[in-house]
């Protein structure tokens, strides 16, 4: 069965660029709806599924930009935006970049590459167009969901990776219950940095009774407890190499034997392990078993921190105040217009975790329903306007300066490297460094 052509939604209101590309997006197979307005965009962006929506920044009765965050701030869940722009219009596209729109073409325009970025970004999106997201609104979110969903049907063994806080337990959560959609089967996780070796050991492999003092009787393992369904092994990369070694022989055989039993009870699932650890370079340094880092890399799923997608960050804070509430039976929170630019603004070096625990500090300590920015962080400056927070500002773009510049040095100031470390494109970073008056001390690029 042929899967239905791509559907694009073009934004423009110059009548010969407008039509030029609404012929070319047909000639190359996509569906595509033309609007000449923000407000008629707008209205079907937000009933109909689009794979991409294509926009200038320049529109009669709106601009591109505050169209885009109207519906990004209304918890639309968007399809990646590609902006074009004229010379004069690249630093706000290089701002909507930062808020999460997926790149920006100048004119006048290079339609080849238009079209192979139009064909990429669909490609990536099509498998999780359909539906509410469950992870994020963002394309890297849900490029994330169109991974788990060819994961699904199969066993295979996956590493999660990313920064503490970025929600890789939700991930795991979402592969297994895309698997088995009614939790019938088990779903058991395990932070595998939380426990002793010998207590871990003991906790994923089960014992018999009289194994050591206080074994009263036989209990059943995690392995065992998740035959049938999953098993989470968060931070696999605090577990001692002796441990490695005992969870290599269990993935080879899928058999385990209780601590100080002799009888090999057989096991089957799928097998989840995260990390916020490079095992890699541990793997290198002689810390991580090399044979287990290739049976737990089949599949890689990276999640990109919340600074780098920050379109989620208002679509998470509200589904987190609507389940305290619900939760509670509490006061129903909603975010101001103020408070809904400071949590944009702000880098969230603890990601969702942190996220989490400022809207709970914020919930208890707020007297009203409207969360206001002085209840979300503990250090807001004093007298700060909170209607534009400009102090703000200036110390996150000092924040990114440090992170770009360390980033650099870390790769010798090679222009390449540096912005796939930092999971952006050399066009991006040159704009960001540009905008934060920074120089590359290096000719590599």
């Amino acid at each position: 069965m042929s899967l239905p052509p791509h559907r694009i939604c073009l934004i423009e209101d110059d009548e010969i660029m407008g039509e030029a590309l609404e012929d070319r997006f047909s000639l190359e197979g996509f569906e595509c709806d033309w609007f000449k307005t923000g407000e008629s965009a707008k209205a079907a962006l937000g009933r109909k599924r689009y794979d991409l929506v294509v926009s200038d920044i320049q529109l009669p009765d709106m601009s591109g930009e505050t169209l885009f965050e109207t519906l990004r701030s209304a918890g639309v869940a968007l399809p990646p935006y590609i902006f074009i722009t004229g010379y004069g219009a690249i630093d706000r596209a290089v701002r909507l970049l930062k808020l999460g729109a997926e790149d920006y073409l100048t004119k006048p325009l290079d339609l080849r590459a238009l079209i192979d970025k139009v064909r990429t970004l669909c490609e990536r999106t099509r498998p999780v167009s359909t539906g509410e997201p469950v992870l994020g609104i963002s394309s890297a979110m849900r490029g994330i969901e169109a991974m788990l969903q060819r994961l699904a049907p199969g066993n295979a063994t996956v590493l999660v990776t990313g920064e503490s806080g970025v929600g890789k337990e939700e991930v795991a959560k979402a592969l297994h219950k895309i698997s088995d959609p009614e939790w019938r089967r088990p779903f058991i996780a395990v932070n595998c940095g939380a426990l002793t070796e010998s207590l871990l050991e003991a906790e994923l492999f089960g014992y018999v009774k009289g194994a050591y003092t206080g074994a009263a009787r036989d209990k059943k393992g995690y392995f065992e407890q998740a035959n049938g369904g999953t098993l989470f092994l968060d931070e696999i990369g605090d577990m001692t190499l002796t441990m490695q070694v005992k969870l290599l022989r269990v993935i080879q055989e899928r058999k385990v034997v209780r601590v100080g039993g002799e009888t090999a009870i057989p096991v089957d699932m799928r097998i989840i392990c995260a990390t916020h650890q490079d095992l890699q370079k541990m793997v290198e340094a002689g810390e991580f078993r090399e044979d287990l880092y290739y049976r737990i890399h089949v599949v890689d799923v990276r999640i990109p921190p919340l600074r780098e997608r920050k379109e989620d960050i208002l679509w998470i804070a509200r589904r987190l105040l609507e389940t305290g509430s619900s939760q509670r039976g509490a006061t129903k929170f909603s975010i101001t217009p103020a408070a809904e630019r400071a949590l944009t603004d702000y880098p969230w070096p603890g990601n969702i975790r942190e996220l989490k625990h400022c809207l709970e500090r914020a919930s208890i300590l707020s007297n009203q329903a409207a969360l206001t920015p002085e209840f979300l962080f503990d250090e807001m400056p004093m007298g700060a306007d909170t209607g534009g927070n400009e102090s703000l500002g200036e110390y996150l773009q000092d924040c990114e300066r440090r992170y770009i510049d360390q980033a650099l040095r870390a790769n010798e100031g090679r222009i390449a490297e540096t912005a796939a470390s930092l999971g952006i494109s050399r066009k991006n970073l040159w704009e960001k460094m540009k905008k934060l008056n920074m120089q590359s001390n290096s000719g590599n690029q």
